[in-house]
């Protein structure tokens, strides 16, 4: 069952997401060769916490971190670690999600570590070209399914792939609310999206194959073709005059 949020619950998670955003704002002038992702963890739970919020991803299914961070063909979930080091040409995707009385926020973005190759920066730029893409979808009358096919009509004309293992969803009360909402599908199926409705939207795309494995660590997602991924996401909210970005400063 898809919850509607009311106008004060979707207030209370736009404040949610804002400390989001300014987590992944923050990091954004931080990333640069020979930062270790284990330091960026730490500043992203300080300034969470420091925000009177809790770092929705720490202790989440056994996730030991605050952020996920994804490094090249890590696709999501990659754990920060002091032994991952960022280096010249690496794209990263970070991922964040905080708890503000008791309402969930939830968004990524993938960044360029230096300079990075033009193949690189193309990728980042059509997954995020693709995000708003479905965005622009988040309108009430409009099938949930329509978010999915903007996402990849958009990528596929440009040659990437679609993660199919991993998918939005809803968000609210719970990290993780119905309904799941994949990064693929024929437009006009689904639910009518009503306002009051809040999603989580992540496109996750591949320059190569689609597939993915988790590795030994149960989190961390990467390419079966070691192919470069890019991961963006926002919390929106559906409303009667059109998608409301949560996560955008």
């Amino acid at each position: 069952m898809v919850s509607l949020k009311t106008s004060e619950e979707i207030e209370l998670m736009r404040r949610a997401n804002l400390i989001v955003a300014e987590v992944l704002q923050e990091l954004k002038a931080l990333i640069h060769p020979g930062v270790s992702t284990a330091s960026l963890d730490e500043k992203a739970e300080e300034i969470i916490r420091g925000r009177g919020a809790t770092p929705a991803f720490k202790g989440y299914g056994g996730f030991p971190a605050s952020i996920c961070v994804s490094i090249n063909d890590e696709v999501v979930h990659g754990i920060p670690s002091r032994k991952k080091v960022l280096e010249e040409g690496d794209i990263v995707g970070i991922d964040c999600g905080t708890c503000l009385e008791g309402y969930f926020g939830d968004a990524a973005v993938t960044l360029a570590v230096g300079d990075i190759s033009d193949d690189a920066a193309r990728l980042m730029k059509e997954t995020k070209a693709s995000l708003d893409a479905a965005i622009d979808k988040v309108r009430v009358g409009n099938r949930l399914s329509d978010i999915s096919n903007a996402v990849q009509s958009h990528v596929e004309a440009k040659g990437y792939s679609v993660v199919r293992n991993f998918v939005g969803h809803g968000i609210g009360k719970s990290l993780h609310e119905e309904p799941q909402i994949p990064n693929y599908g024929s437009s006009g199926r689904g639910i009518r999206l009503k306002a009051g409705m809040v999603f989580a939207i992540e496109p996750m795309i591949n320059i190569g194959k689609s597939e993915v494995s988790v590795l030994d660590d149960g989190w961390t997602a990467v390419t079966n073709d070691g192919s470069l991924s890019a991961h963006f996401e926002h919390s929106v909210a559906v409303t009667e005059n059109g998608p409301y970005i949560l996560s955008q400063i």
